[in-house]
């Protein structure tokens, strides 16, 4: 597609099984047998709607089917439930067309009905599902017309680019079971712990089984599931999937290599030289990236406003000691907050930043800044420079890098206090109080595409971390940037969309409101006897592909 050819010139899309990525070639499996896999800790809910944990989600999104899916290994769009769609020249109106003889895990047929009723309780303000926020584009929601028992049309209130991947992690739900709970006001009590399976239907290649609180949680064959092999033979080719709760890692390493589990669907580096090398898969840098940044809102220090002085911080970083020390060579270093692991999406233009204790004096002593006697950095007011920097307490790698950091920015002369948090402390400190001076943090592994961190970048956003929520953008540079996120978000040419977000990530390396530091390495395993272990770079690592997934020898290690 040629540069600047406007959205609303485009033609009429049709897309359908045959325009998108090949299928991967899966191997015929065989029926049967149980794959055990280690969960860090219990679903706190069943219910997708309502869902935040990673256990939940992890369980959940192997119960449930989306219209449209984001195939973890290509990272494009697939058909789903939706068997193909159709985008108006606006890209307002998206009709969806879904596949015939679909049916709930308890044999209840899935139709149209099924998702009016799931977007309506997707966007029901009350229940304050996760999703929501992203089902309503241009601040409307999204409206779901049915046209008949397989068709539907989606109007939005704006273009939106890559709009079909909003659908991904959408689980339809069962209107017949959930429909009169939703409407008395239960809605939010139901699927949890105690739920008996025959009272939870989904669409995904399991159902619930049995659930151990404290213990494990089974699911078993959908035996009603749409999808088929390459052969035409009915898939899962699994009997059963458990769930194990082992909340440590080491743990699970130490289970793994016992054959009481058979995957392991990510771990630290530390732990790989636990495993033998050939049931290791280094992936290598993923979406997840951490970073390092500055309260830039009233309750931050004025220094931290100051670009020279982030640019000199960032200057300071020994990010390859970051990657040696911390991950003990399994991450990568970076000049962005789009990883290695996001190639489309990153701007190589960007230079990797180089470690350079000169400019960042240099930087230091241009904004106004100088040293005492003892070597101390003082601001143009005689104030040393000090400042406090939290990070969660339950996470080793982001501790170490902050006590690297922390002896990076001493040979500078600004002395770091280290402030380890609890998870729930560290996010109201950020979000909420804003009683804090520096974080480092991570983000990423959700989805490819720059919308998916629209929260992150607009400046009204809660997320926007170094200063959020703002009435209007503090910064000419941060205006940039609203006005940036939002053209790429409503352009259709992606051209153009790479175009834009390039600028975004040139403006970030410029203004670092996030300095960005590693992105670590996606590490699984999986015992010889699993078939079709495809791992990807995108959540979920190991089961995304779970329906193909299967036991060479019925389990035996």
């Amino acid at each position: 597609m040629p540069v600047g050819v406007p959205w609303h010139q485009l033609l009429l899309v049709c897309l359908s099984p045959s325009l998108l990525p090949a299928a991967t070639p899966w191997e015929p499996g065989r029926f049967g047998g149980q794959i055990t896999i280690a969960e860090r800790g219990e679903p706190k809910t069943l219910n997708p709607v309502l869902a935040l944990d990673a256990p939940s989600r992890d369980v959940i999104r192997r119960m449930m089917g989306d219209l449209i899916s984001i195939n973890r290994a290509t990272q494009q769009t697939e058909p789903g439930l939706a068997e193909s769609w159709r985008v108006s020249k606006d890209h307002l109106h998206y009709t969806l067309t879904l596949r015939e003889g679909v049916k709930f895990s308890d044999g209840h047929p899935f139709t149209a009905d099924d998702v009016v009723f799931s977007f309506a309780v997707y966007l029901d303000e009350k229940l304050g599902s996760p999703q929501r926020d992203l089902l309503m584009p241009g601040d409307k929601p999204i409206q779901v017309v049915k046209l008949d028992a397989r068709h539907l049309r989606f109007d939005l209130a704006m273009p939106y680019a890559a709009a079909e991947r909003l659908f991904d992690s959408v689980a339809m739900l069962p209107k017949h079971l959930l429909e009169t709970p939703w409407r008395e006001g239960r809605f939010a009590q139901m699927w949890n712990a105690g739920t008996p399976p025959a009272q939870l239907a989904g669409l995904g290649p399991f159902r619930l089984k049995e659930y151990k609180p404290g213990e494990s949680i089974v699911l078993e064959r959908n035996p009603f599931y749409w999808k088929k092999d390459a052969a035409g033979k009915q898939l899962p080719y699994l009997d059963s999937l458990r769930f194990l709760f082992v909340a440590n890692e080491d743990a699970q390493v130490l289970r793994f290599g016992a054959g009481e589990t058979q995957l392991l669907n990510r771990f630290a580096a530390r732990s790989a030289v636990l495993l033998p090398a050939d049931l290791l898969t280094d992936l290598g840098p993923g979406l997840e990236y951490s970073f390092l940044f500055f309260n830039l809102g009233e309750t931050g220090r004025p220094w931290f406003r100051d670009a020279a002085f982030r640019q000199a911080v960032s200057a300071a970083i020994d990010r390859d000691a970051m990657v040696r020390l911390v991950f003990s060579g399994r991450a990568a270093a970076l000049a962005t907050h789009v990883p290695p692991g996001n190639a489309h999406w990153m701007n190589t233009a960007v230079p990797r930043p180089k470690r350079s204790l000169e400019q960042a004096r240099a930087l230091l002593q241009k904004a106004g800044f100088h040293w005492a006697a003892d070597q101390s950095l003082l601001d143009n007011t005689g104030h040393r420079v000090e400042f406090s920097l939290v990070t969660s307490a339950a996470n080793e790698e982001r501790l170490k890098m902050a006590t690297i950091l922390q002896e990076d920015l001493r040979q500078l002369g600004m002395d770091v206090h280290v402030a380890p948090l609890e998870a729930r402390s560290l996010i109201d400190r950020v979000t909420r109080t804003r009683q804090f001076d520096a974080c480092i943090m991570a983000l990423g592994g959700g989805d490819a595409d720059p919308n998916s961190e629209m929260n992150v970048w607009m400046s009204d956003a809660a997320m926007h971390l170094w200063n959020p929520s703002q009435k209007k953008p503090a910064t000419p540079w941060e205006a940039e940037l609203d006005d940036l996120m939002r053209r790429q978000m409503v352009t259709s040419v992606p051209t153009v969309r790479k175009q834009l977000f390039d600028r975004v990530q040139q403006i970030e390396a410029q203004q670092l409101p996030l300095i960005s530091l590693v992105s670590p390495h996606i590490l699984v395993a999986a015992s010889k006897q699993v078939g079709n272990f495809r791992p990807a770079v995108l959540d979920h690592y190991t089961l995304w592909n779970a329906e193909y997934l299967y036991l060479r020898d019925s389990g035996r290690k």
